[in-house]
């Protein structure tokens, strides 16, 4: 694959997930066995991006640490007969080189991307959300069509997408598709509107964390306003290069890639019973202890 960098924004301070996220960032919030922003990497390392560029904030340290090599934890592990437990520091040995910069004011995605345009240059890139995992086990190869269609068809941007309910698409981007055809998983885009108001979405297909962008896309970012909440939108950028005559493609999440947006308690605690639920040695005893819960009968007992 040629594109090989992504940029990966960490910088929210995750407000809807306090108390939990008032001491450590909502990216190293566990689920399952994985802090959420290994389930990212992993993903991309496996979709063959090598160079990952994290856009980090106030009390984000521990994400650099979590992906330094710890000589003295493997010494420790060694030393104590315990180098079985050496396999769980497996994605320290990945094939990956690691950046940090920082984004020093909290003026929205778009702006977190801006953060990275001295080293991005010309190339083009990836950008993954650090909260938004896509299915279990990082097997998602939504990144990978995503560059090929990019590659293929000459693209500017291609963006990932997933049907959302209708009541709930103020809270996205927003994709229009040039040509209506659900059955199609690549489709280019006639518009992008971040969060539309009401009934005023032109589709339920919503943004998925995922985007691969050539130079126009920074160029665009690089005049654009802010918009909705007062923040620079990557949504804005993206409409303003198809509005400049440029080529945005959409590619569907296929249907084992559910994007799991830690966000909010409810999807964080949807997003860790999967993949507890998946755990190969575990999985199996959580379901039946679940099923147990499920079928008490004094309904006043806590679960």
């Amino acid at each position: 694959m040629s594109i090989q960098l992504a940029i990966i924004p960490v910088a929210g301070r995750g407000t809807r997930l306090l108390p939990l996220t008032k001491s450590q960032p909502k990216e190293m919030l566990p689920v399952g066995r994985k802090p959420v922003v290994q389930h990212v990497v992993e993903e991309l390392a496996n979709c063959g991006i090598r160079q990952l560029l994290f856009v980090t904030g106030p009390g984000k340290a521990a994400i650099e640490n979590h992906f330094d090599i710890d000589t003295e934890l493997i010494s420790h592990l060694r030393s104590g007969g315990k180098e079985r437990l050496l396999q769980q520091l497996a994605y320290e040995r990945e094939e990956m080189e690691y950046y940090y910069t920082r984004q020093r004011r909290q003026l929205g995605l778009g702006h977190a991307v801006l953060c990275a345009r001295a080293a991005i240059g010309g190339r083009p890139f990836v950008v993954a959300l650090g909260d938004s995992i896509l299915g279990v086990g990082a097997r998602s190869d939504v990144v990978a069509r995503m560059t090929e269609q990019f590659e293929q068809n000459d693209a500017d941007a291609v963006i990932a997408l997933e049907p959302v309910p209708t009541d709930e698409t103020d809270r996205y981007g927003i994709a229009q598709p040039k040509i209506k055809d659900e059955s199609s998983e690549v489709f280019e885009l006639a518009d992008v509107i971040e969060k539309p108001r009401g009934n005023t979405a032109p589709s339920n297909l919503a943004m998925a964390g995922r985007y691969v962008c050539g130079p126009k896309v920074m160029e665009a970012l690089s005049r654009t306003p802010p918009g909705v909440d007062g923040e620079i939108q990557l949504t804005d950028a993206l409409r303003r290069v198809i509005a400049d005559g440029g080529t945005v493609l959409g590619v569907r999440l296929g249907t084992n890639e559910r994007r799991y947006d830690i966000g909010s308690f409810d999807s964080y605690f949807k997003a860790f019973a999967k993949h507890a639920l998946a755990d190969e040695q575990f999985g199996p005893t959580i379901r039946q202890h679940l099923r147990d819960l499920l079928d008490e009968k004094d309904e006043t007992r806590p679960l």
